[in-house]
């Protein structure tokens, strides 16, 4: 017996290690989602690492320069309302983006991820109360009710973080669900039964690795959808509060019509940025599909 487990483990590494290597081997093949990765690699160097090596502030007022003035060699971007460097701002405000996108979708999935694994693998009155939550949580305006959660609790990075992460659960929970009804009654589940394995062994072991391809999947579409709904709120004056940056407050203070008309350069780096993020997250979703699905052919 022992033997026989000593040999099936060298065949099941082995077999984990070929299947991921054609997982890469597709991902590289999809050129969108390559692209994609590569400018999310620098997007987030960038907002990383130059505001240190640039030493550059985003919150002290430049007094020896025009507020409001133009790109010139000391501010790339110019200056705001109050000579505040827009390009520090703009750095700055895509760190902020990023990590409540990112965060938020990571909470939504430590939440979703077990409550959709416990309502799949034993059914029952379990099934019935994980489902019927998320179904309330879903049947809510997600817009309306993020505002009202914010408004109440006070806007703030970590407030924001907090409601959109929590709110998304529900996405993770019915995703991870479904795929755990087909799988737990797979042979080696059955067999991992019989020899008497623990249920949360079970489903740590056995279920969770065969179900959470698509759960990857929806991660990368959700910090997307995420990114878009913190801006939104910012934009709103609901998210992120001056005098820290986001790209959505960053568009907030450029609603008059004669910013729109006469700075594009302040409006339009965090449009842009927001716009080739969010089309890069959801391609390197679309990568990640096509790569975790053997029956493509890329």
């Amino acid at each position: 017996m022992t033997n026989s487990k000593a040999a099936g483990k060298p065949q099941q590494t082995a077999e984990a290690s070929s299947y991921f290597k054609d997982v890469v081997s597709r991902f590289k093949k999809h050129r969108l989602a390559m692209i994609s990765l590569v400018v999310l690699v620098i997007e987030v160097l960038m907002v990383v690492f130059l505001p240190i090596v640039l030493h550059l502030d985003p919150y002290t007022t430049d007094y020896e320069t025009y507020f409001g003035a133009g790109p010139s060699s000391k501010h790339w971007l110019g200056t705001d309302d109050i000579g505040r460097d827009c390009f520090a701002r703009f750095l700055y405000g895509g760190r902020v983006s990023l990590m409540v996108g990112i965060l938020s979708a990571i909470l939504s999935l430590a939440i979703g991820v077990p409550l959709g694994l416990l309502a799949g693998y034993y059914r029952g009155w379990v099934e019935t109360i994980i489902m019927r939550l998320a179904d309330i949580f879903m049947s809510f305006p997600s817009m309306v009710l993020i505002l009202v959660l914010v408004s109440v609790l006070g806007p703030s990075v970590v407030t924001v973080t907090i409601v959109i992460g929590i709110l998304g659960w529900p996405r993770f929970a019915r995703t991870i669900y479904g795929n755990v009804l087909s799988v737990r009654e797979s042979e080696y589940v059955e067999a991992a039964r019989a020899i008497g394995t623990k249920d949360g062994q079970i489903m740590t072991k056995y279920i969770l690795p065969n179900t959470f391809a698509p759960v990857l999947i929806a991660f990368t579409f959700r910090a997307a959808q995420a990114i878009i709904t913190e801006s939104s709120l910012s934009f709103l004056g609901m998210g992120v509060q001056a005098p820290q940056a986001s790209w959505g407050n960053i568009l907030y203070d450029a609603q008059s019509i004669s910013v729109l008309a006469t700075r594009p350069w302040f409006w339009l780096p965090p449009g842009i940025a927001l716009l080739v993020t969010i089309l890069c997250i959801n391609f390197l979703g679309d990568g990640l599909r096509d790569a975790l699905d053997t029956k493509m052919v890329i």
